[in-house]
């Protein structure tokens, strides 16, 4: 099991195909995401690697939390997550992990927050059908009927499908193909809407229905700090800096 990433919502756009098909796509950029910590079976009882994306301002960050950000020689990050990997999954801490970690055609899953519509009826909230336009019906067209029984139940149920807000839920959106990477840039494009507002974070890892493709580099495509071994590592970029060094492994 590989590493997912942290990415941020850009926004949708279309490519073209060779035979001329245009192509929905929805662009993620990686701006830094980079290993802060480990997750291990002695310590922690599991294993997985935890990383961060975004720059954030040292005073808005505790103290507690500048010393976790001390320990892995990384700045401070706006946004954390983890990722659950196997024994040889582990990614060095440091290393930053690039957008050719993907590669094309694979599938992915991702997971945001969806946009927050507010209250919202039954109607658009549930796909109710409603109820009929005529025939006694007086201003409850668009309600959701009864709520329950009388003396038995004698209450309406949890759960029930009702009126309420409406957005703002954790959503996986499965199996999206990955059309094209941009490692220069940090771009993925992958097929299809993604979940969540332009800006949002969106988490995207190998897809668990689709199997990953034998040319997907393990445990990852990254570039790590002086040059550290191990792994498939990425070819430094002409305008990375002096001091860090890719190599393909």
């Amino acid at each position: 099991m590989r590493s997912g990433v942290i990415a941020q919502k850009v926004g949708m756009t279309r490519v073209f195909t060779d035979a001329g098909e245009h192509v929905p796509v929805t662009v993620l950029k990686l701006d830094g995401c980079q290993v802060v910590a480990h997750r291990t079976q002695e310590k922690n009882g599991y294993i997985a690697v935890q990383l961060g994306i975004g720059r954030a301002k040292v005073k808005n960050v505790s103290k507690a939390e500048r010393g976790r950000f001390a320990v892995a020689k990384v700045e401070p990050t706006l946004k954390l997550a983890e990722f659950r990997v196997d024994a040889d999954g582990l990614i060095p801490v440091g290393a930053e992990i690039t957008a050719d970690h993907f590669i094309p055609g694979q599938f992915v899953d991702v997971t945001g927050t969806t946009i927050g519509k507010g209250f919202a009826g039954p109607m658009k909230r549930w796909n109710f059908g409603g109820l009929r336009a005529s025939h006694g019906v007086s201003i409850s067209h668009r309600s959701h009927g009864s709520t329950g029984g009388r003396q038995d139940p004698g209450k309406t149920f949890k759960n029930k499908k009702m009126a309420g807000h409406m957005g703002v839920e954790r959503v996986t959106t499965q199996n999206l193909r990955v059309v094209q990477t941009d490692v220069s840039r940090g771009l993925i494009l992958v097929e299809g809407a993604v979940p969540g507002h332009r800006g949002g974070w969106i988490y995207v890892r190998d897809a668990v229905k689709r199997a990953l493709p034998k040319d997907a580099p393990q445990p990852g495509k990254f570039r790590v700090r002086g040059g550290v071994s191990g792994g498939a590592q990425s070819q430094a970029p002409a305008e990375a800096p002096a001091q860090e060094e890719k190599q393909e492994g």
